[in-house]
């Protein structure tokens, strides 16, 4: 059971860097590579192990960076390849290993590839993306549904086909049944493995597509309720998409390609972000032998939030697949949800007072559950969601689309505050940031939370550093079934030296913790 020689992933508390909202160091409104690397101090005194940059490459920018017009270079928001190069030099100085985060499903149009390959039918790049002639009534080949509202197929006048796309239009599919697509992304891996970057996080991996036509249709949701918003998603979920569009078993030719290159060098980590209509089995099967070292697990990231029952349910669905591994990586938050002090006060039948200690509480239970653990930027500072941007001042698409109802992504992507009396809260000396300072983060900035003993970053500190010395933790991947009375999370960290028992109390809002 005991290992002391498990990889560094497999207990790695991640800290993830929204780059756009970290730190501005140029006084243009928008974070770069330079201004994180002006706060890895700051991170190496909270104890993480490491660090995930959401995407920083070239790109349009219509989704943040999610769409990327060119793998190997940097967007120049962010700065430059010479001011990533010193990123990674001062984190592995200071013991922070860089997780980076790479999208092989799809690309922006503004990429060259899809440039080319829009061109024509014979081009050198003709089939890397999913081409499809119409149905004879000129009709989409399939009903498959974008996340993001609407088909998830476009016409290409040009080439008189379809293109496939799972997200907006400006990011179509990559088509991975072709070898040479799946040869240039792990190009791009040993691209970024060569600069020093320890590993990676697989944005949304179940969405590659590479299985050829004909494409079938997905099959109907029959366990499919109508809800609140947001609505833009409701009508994708009324389908079962591992029937046809997602998850798809020519996935494992990347994940394997990948593995072989990652397992080319050392100690690097693959991480994968997934869903499915069956996200443990989908987890298995992408963390099978030589495929992702582990996958980013969304039971905790519910939007609306989870009741302590909701809670146990989710991570014990979790944990009976993998337990006694690394296979799994836990999250409460992250650029795409609401932030979860926020989203937790209601379904647990808290108050809004109640959101500091109910914020470091949910750190120090995703840390104590078996793998890895993404912390969001802000969690450690206990930020709550932001409700109150101006509809003209929003950013995120879907969420301009549905204000005032439903807000969208930008309520969790405000910039970091490093400073109550700094303008603009320490973030940027810019007359106007990408997205509003939010001014009920100005109490709980980070710089001034360093200095104040009982903030919610330095509680969290001291956690981290005595984890670290719990061999139930760190030498072993192995807990208990979860127990507890109803406001209760209790189980055991087991190695062969320890036996610790973690209990979480919502109703007191205290973690304790005993040897047995």
């Amino acid at each position: 059971m005991e290992n002391s020689a498990l990889k560094w992933w497999e207990t790695a508390v991640i800290y993830q860097i929204y780059p756009r909202s970290f730190q501005d160091s140029n006084a243009d409104g928008i974070g770069d590579l330079p201004g994180i690397t002006s706060r890895l101090d700051y991170l190496a005194g909270l104890g993480v192990d490491a660090i995930w940059i959401s995407p920083f490459f070239k790109s349009p920018q219509k989704d943040f960076g999610y769409d990327v017009s060119d793998y190997c270079d940097i967007n120049p928001d962010y700065g430059t390849l010479a001011d990533f190069d010193e990123l990674i030099s001062k984190a592995h100085a200071l013991g922070l290993r860089i997780m980076i985060d790479i999208v092989p499903a799809h690309c922006s149009d503004q990429h060259e590839w899809f440039e080319e390959s829009r061109q024509s039918r014979t081009n050198d790049k003709a089939d890397w993306y999913h081409w499809v002639d119409p149905l004879p009534d000129g009709s989409a080949p399939t009903n498959w549904l974008s996340f993001f509202g609407g088909r998830a197929w476009s016409w290409e006048p040009r080439r008189q086909q379809y293109y496939l796309h799972n997200f907006l239009p400006s990011q179509p599919n990559l088509n991975h049944h072709n070898p040479e697509v799946r040869n240039a992304l792990t190009d791009v891996a040993r691209f970024w493995f060569d600069r020093g970057v320890d590993g990676f996080r697989l944005d949304a991996v179940h969405t590659i597509n590479g299985d050829t036509a004909p494409y079938q249709n997905n099959l109907a949701n029959p366990d499919f309720v109508p809800g609140d918003l947001p609505q833009q998603q409701q009508p994708f979920f009324r389908q079962l998409h591992d029937s046809a569009q997602l998850n798809q078993p020519a996935i494992q030719l990347f994940s394997e390609a990948f593995r072989a290159v990652a397992d080319e060098y050392e100690d690097r980590f693959l991480m994968g972000e997934l869903h499915g209509d069956d996200p443990v089995l989908a987890s298995k099967t992408f963390t099978a032998p030589g495929r992702l070292h582990a996958t980013y697990n969304f039971n905790l990231l519910a939007w609306a939030g989870l009741n302590v029952t909701e809670m146990k349910d989710a991570i014990s669905e979790a944990v009976v697949a993998f337990n006694s591994t690394g296979r799994l990586t836990f999250a409460f938050s992250n650029h795409d949800v609401p932030r979860s002090g926020t989203r937790q006060l209601e379904p647990l039948g808290l108050a809004e007072t109640d959101q500091e200690a109910l914020q470091l509480l949910l750190l120090k239970l995703e840390t104590c559950l078996i793998g890895s653990t993404c912390v969001y930027q802000g969690e450690e500072l206990a930020f709550d969601d932001v409700r109150d941007i101006p509809v003209e001042q929003m950013q995120d698409p879907w969420g301009i689309e549905f204000a005032p109802v439903f807000m969208g992504r930008d309520t969790c992507r405000t910039p970091m505050v490093w400073q109550e009396d700094a303008p603009q809260g320490g973030f940027s000396t810019a007359n106007k940031t990408w997205l509003p300072i939010a001014t009920q983060h100005l109490k709980r900035a980070g710089l001034d939370e360093v200095k104040r003993p009982n903030s919610t970053y330095n509680a969290y500190a001291k956690f981290l550093k005595w984890r670290k010395k719990q061999a139930a933790m760190m030498t072993s991947n192995t807990m208990s079934e979860l127990s507890g009375e109803d406001h209760q999370i209790v189980f055991d960290r087991i190695s062969d030296t320890q036996t610790l028992r973690c209990c979480f109390d919502f109703k007191t809002l205290t973690a304790t913790f005993e040897e047995i």
